[in-house]
């Protein structure tokens, strides 16, 4: 098996990664949303909507 990340042999320790530095790239992808899968339920789509018009909304108004 190889790592996901750079393609080295993988270390039991870190299985299925190599190192402890391609454990956190992948722990890091994981954080911004690098592997979020897209949602088609509208129900998703609709609450997201709602909550970026809200978040404009704020944005907005004066302080």
């Amino acid at each position: 098996m190889t790592c996901p990340i750079c393609s080295r042999p993988t270390d039991p320790a870190y299985r299925p990664f190599c190192s402890r530095r391609c454990a956190d790239v992948d722990l890091g992808r994981w954080l911004n949303g690098s592997y979020a899968v897209p949602s088609t339920d509208p129900d998703d789509v609709e609450e997201a909507l709602d909550e970026a018009i809200r978040e404009a909304e704020r944005r907005d108004r004066p302080h």
